[in-house]
């Protein structure tokens, strides 16, 4: 298990806590992904932490590939499953690059609140491209760190910088704006199809974005 496994095992415990304050981000996230998935959707969940948004979403496609690093935060996802009674959920302990995803396998692909923490973001977008169907969409949602937030959230997030440098966070947490997020997307062949700024307490960056070919 390497360092960043075992930080989000231990975070899994207290996870839906800490995100409660930010659960109008979550919500409005939520509803403006929903309008653009249908019932013969296969999704990946990228970083499905405890499963909240796969669940909610599962009535809504025909099959999610819900994956995450964390064996602790898959247990609770698939308990949240086993409780709400879905059954078209597959969750795994994995990350985007295990060889058993193979290319144009998914017609949409989830990530969110994750492209400020893994350690190389352009790779990950350049794998996703890889996995999406033809014309198949990325939806993602990312806190913008360099953007507006309100007084308590600015100072939690300099103690976590501080955390991070020190090593006991062994997280690369990037201080993106939503500009350089939109800029990730572009670079990797996706015309983006819908940007929405979503901010309560601190601003996180919606983008709907269609996978096309080079010429």
């Amino acid at each position: 298990m390497n360092k960043s496994e075992e930080f989000w095992d231990k975070a899994s415990k207290n996870y839906d806590k800490t995100e409660e304050r930010f659960e109008y981000i979550h919500l409005k996230s939520r509803e403006a992904a929903k309008k653009h998935l249908n019932s013969n959707n296969i999704v990946m969940d990228y970083g499905c932490g405890t499963g909240t948004t796969a669940c909610e979403f599962s009535n809504h496609v025909k099959e999610i590939q819900a994956i995450d690093i964390s064996s602790k935060m898959i247990e609770t996802a698939k308990e949240k499953a086993v409780i709400s009674k879905v059954e078209n959920i597959n969750f795994l302990q994995t990350d985007i690059f295990d060889k058993r995803y193979k290319e144009e396998s998914f017609d949409v692909i989830l990530a969110f609140n994750m492209l400020h923490t893994v350690p190389n973001p352009q790779n990950v977008i350049q794998r996703i491209h890889e996995l999406l169907k033809p014309d198949g969409l990325f939806i993602s949602v990312t806190p913008c760190l360099r953007d507006k937030m309100s007084f308590l959230v600015n100072a939690q997030i300099q103690l976590v910088r501080i955390l991070c440098k020190i090593g006991i966070i062994p997280v690369p947490i990037r201080r993106l704006k939503s500009l350089e997020v939109e800029d990730l997307v572009k670079t990797e062949n996706f015309q983006i199809i819908e940007t929405k700024e979503i901010y309560k307490e601190a601003s996180s960056y919606f983008i709907v974005a269609k996978k096309i070919y080079k010429k």
